[in-house]
């Protein structure tokens, strides 16, 4: 049996490019390459303004950036979570 070799996925511009690729067999592609993505679909309507101790922002924002995510989105993430949390 001879070894599957992955081939890249094609870099797409345009919808017809994306078309051509996906009316292709997409089995032995490599996705290995994709990151996840975190979509968020709620709109954000409601605005706060809150004061942090300065090293407390600085954490937060040195684990955003860890993440490559924005300070902002990655406080909200922080927030679902403990909401989320039973017991809280």
């Amino acid at each position: 049996m001879v070894p599957t070799v992955n081939r890249p996925v094609p870099e797409v511009h345009t919808d017809n490019q994306a078309e051509t690729v996906l009316d292709q067999d997409l089995s032995d592609l490599d996705f290995s390459q994709f990151i996840s993505a975190h979509f968020e679909f709620e709109p954000k309507a409601a605005q706060i303004n809150m004061r942090l101790p300065q090293a407390l922002l600085d954490a937060a924002k040195a684990r955003s950036s860890a993440r490559g995510i924005p300070y902002t989105r990655y406080i909200r993430e922080v927030l679902e979570q403990a909401v989320a949390a039973p017991g809280r």
